[in-house]
């Protein structure tokens, strides 16, 4: 398969996230696939989406891995039949960088919601290529926002 036919190839399961936002517009096509309590994130790592010496940069892992993580939350709630409308705003984020992605490699978030508390969400995840190798791992703590609260 040429690179071309591979930068097109796209996942059973996956479709375009329809969420947009003016810091991740800039890395579209962002794809994503909704599981039974987690949304995974997934992009084909393109020339916007790397560093100058052509890897995936580590701000936009960071970016990708907020992004799943917090809707990750709102998934999770979803389904255990609560409604934070207001949102999950993050309260803290760390990212480890294990490997490195190149133009041309799918990565997919993989989360976890570990916590659902009233007003707090903890959550990981696991950036990996097609082959499953780890590129980074992430955590974070959300503060979870109804309709009521600030």
């Amino acid at each position: 398969m040429s690179d071309r036919e591979l930068s097109t190839v796209v996942p059973d399961g996956f479709r375009i996230h329809d969420r947009r936002s003016p810091v991740t517009d800039a890395w579209a096509p962002i794809y994503a696939r909704t599981d039974s309590e987690s949304v995974t994130l997934a992009v084909r790592v393109r020339e916007q989406h790397c560093n100058s010496r052509g890897f995936l940069h580590g701000g936009v892992i960071a970016g990708l891995t907020d992004n799943a993580m917090g809707l990750s939350v709102h998934r999770a709630a979803q389904v255990r039949g609560r409604s934070i409308d207001g949102g999950a705003l993050t309260l803290g984020l760390a990212v480890d960088y294990l490997s490195v992605a190149k133009q041309g490699d799918w990565i997919e978030t993989h989360c976890r919601v570990h916590a659902l508390g009233r007003s707090i969400g903890v959550v990981d995840c696991l950036v990996v290529d097609a082959d499953d190798r780890r590129i980074a791992r992430a955590n974070a703590s959300f503060r979870i926002r109804t309709g009521e609260s600030a």
